[in-house]
């Protein structure tokens, strides 16, 4: 068994720290900071990250099964194809800025109130997500799945490349800009000039 000091971090800061393809279970970390650091590949099993920042970091791959992200930010940071999904729901809270979130699922997630600014969001699943009040702001959305998704009140007027069908989607009080209006009308099949 390992001790509280092995398991609970509180205001760390790692830097440069390359721990990949590892397995890490049930540790906490509060109001700790990661920069520089590379946990590609690995599995956060049931572990709570709470007021976290990752800066320039290297998340691809990560699975955070039953992990707890509550108050976590992302910045300048890659996360590839990591399934939000599978997440710990409970205090559920994260920001993104200037982020590479491609290939990533965020499928049933409550992100009501999550700024994606500056964000590369490709091939991204938001399928049955509640994006209530989201701000997309200079988010690149190219193929990603937006079905039955609550998209009420979310700001997409500088976000680009999006496909949002309104009769699939909750889209009351959303804010689009002219230029990013056609990303409504893709499924009409018409031209607009």
């Amino acid at each position: 068994m390992q001790s509280p000091s092995d398991t609970i971090h509180i205001d760390k800061k790692f830097n440069q720290l390359i721990y990949t393809d590892k397995e890490v279970r049930g540790r906490e970390f509060e109001r700790c900071t990661f920069v520089n650091c590379d946990f590609s590949n690995n599995l956060f099993y049931n572990c709570t990250f709470t007021d976290c920042t990752f800066t320039t970091c290297n998340l691809t791959g990560v699975k955070l099964l039953d992990s707890k992200l509550d108050k976590a930010t992302f910045i300048d940071s890659k996360l590839l194809g990591v399934d939000f999904s599978e997440t710990n729901d409970f205090l559920f809270s994260v920001k993104f800025e200037g982020c590479i979130l491609d290939f990533c699922s965020f499928s049933t997630k409550k992100l009501r109130n999550t700024p994606f600014m500056n964000c590369s969001i490709t091939d991204a699943d938001f399928t049955d997500a509640d994006l209530t009040n989201a701000l997309f702001q200079n988010t690149d959305l190219m193929n990603s799945v937006f079905s039955n998704t609550n998209l009420n009140r979310a700001d997409l007027r500088t976000a680009e490349n999006f496909a949002i069908n309104p009769e699939h989607n909750s889209i009351k009080k959303a804010k689009f800009s002219l230029q990013t209006i056609t990303g409504l009308l893709h499924q009409y099949d018409i031209i607009i000039e």
